[in-house]
């Protein structure tokens, strides 16, 4: 299997206007290949080039992930370590007595959450889908973030901490898994532990050992394509290539969904934990952050439905068991799309710049993967 077999798969999908263009990688036995299809915008002349930079948004996630636990193996932080210890903004949580319930009425919390609830995003607050949720309404009202996703918040770091210190909590930590807000927490946390802003931890701690250098927080304009929306009346422009919101140094490095990227940096980076953490990662840490930790009641809640559709969350990933054996990776919300099956020491990349993503674009692709690994 290799980038351009894929192409081939997804080629009247672009070419019927789904997406402009697509740049697609494949890690398959050792073996890494890229290959892109399509244009940048729609009716454009510009060819979607393999070295294409787009907004990855939530395949952010995994690699916030490796980082924490990375200062996990040096010992510099731990599973179990209480949020508040280094974010003191957070002690004393309050939560709420109903979810729909007004933000006053609270009880006490129960335990104090930790940097696994972080991982594993049971934090106890995030996107809700079953009711009603003042204290949701008052997070958006609040800029935390709860759109698609935008680099060009104001607030630093601390601000953003202490409106959301402000708010209760949904739920009890460690008892619902939530997209998306612990993330945003744990980018806190990862700066404040380390004493640098995420941006340098990111870099120092990730990219340049995996020499992932078209990677980071601030977009090179030169490779950075534009990024759509669908709408009535088709794509709009959603974030220009010379005058992006990606292209001005982030008050906030969002971890949650703030990176731009390359197929051949991602390759390296699911090349890493393909080989146990190449040397980086231990095999251990590989291990745990690929595994699902959530259990079947948590599986089953509307916030893991709408995001897992059935599935399992491990550290920053999604982790499904199917015909072709343990699968995980993550997607992004504006069309980048990342697998693993270390059974069949295979990786593959799907990049795009369409927000929403095409559910038939990822469906095809996905398909297309798993009828070539196993094609009984």
């Amino acid at each position: 299997m290799d980038a351009q077999q894929l192409i081939e798969m997804i080629h009247p999908i672009v070419d019927d206007g789904e997406v402009p263009g697509a740049v697609v990688g494949v890690v398959h036995h050792g073996h890494t290949s890229v290959a892109g299809v399509g244009h940048t915008e729609p009716g454009g002349a510009t060819a979607m080039t393999a070295d294409a930079v787009m907004r990855i948004s939530s395949n952010t996630k995994p690699m916030v992930a490796s980082v924490a636990l990375l200062l996990v193996q040096d010992g510099v932080l731990h599973l179990d370590d209480l949020v508040e210890e280094f974010v003191p903004e957070l002690t004393g949580r309050r939560v709420l007595r109903q979810l729909d319930g007004p933000i006053q009425d609270t009880v006490p919390v129960q335990r104090s959450m930790t940097i696994e609830d972080l991982l594993t995003m049971r934090m106890g607050f995030g996107f809700v889908f079953e009711s009603a949720c003042p204290a949701v309404e008052a997070a958006a009202a609040a800029g935390l973030g709860f759109g698609p996703p935008d680099p060009s918040t104001p607030f630093s770091p601390d601000e953003w901490v202490d409106r959301f210190a402000r708010l209760p909590l949904l739920e009890q930590p460690g008892m619902v898994w939530r997209y998306e807000l612990a993330f945003g927490v744990l980018g806190v946390v990862l700066a404040r532990v380390t004493g640098k802003s995420l941006d340098v931890v990111m870099r120092e701690r990730l990219f340049t050992p995996l020499g992932m250098t078209q990677t980071g927080f601030l977009a090179p304009p030169q490779h950075l394509v534009p990024a759509f929306a669908q709408s009535e009346n088709g794509l709009v422009l959603f974030d220009s290539a010379f005058e992006s919101r990606w292209s001005t140094p982030q008050a906030f490095p969002d971890a949650r969904s703030g990176l731009v990227s390359t197929v051949g940096d991602l390759l390296q980076f699911t090349r890493m934990l393909l080989e146990d953490g190449g040397g980086l990662l231990s095999p251990e840490s590989v291990a745990v952050m690929t595994s699902d930790h959530l259990t079947a009641e948590q599986r089953s809640g509307p916030s893991a439905q709408a995001f897992l559709d059935g599935g399992g969350w491990g550290y920053g990933v999604g982790v499904t068991d199917g015909k072709c054996g343990r699968r995980y990776g993550w997607g992004g919300g504006l069309g980048t799309l990342w697998y693993s099956w270390p059974e069949h020491d295979t990786a593959v990349i799907l990049m795009t710049q369409v927000l929403p993503p095409s559910t038939e674009l990822f469906d095809a692709f996905t398909n297309a993967v798993e009828a070539t690994l196993n094609p009984s």
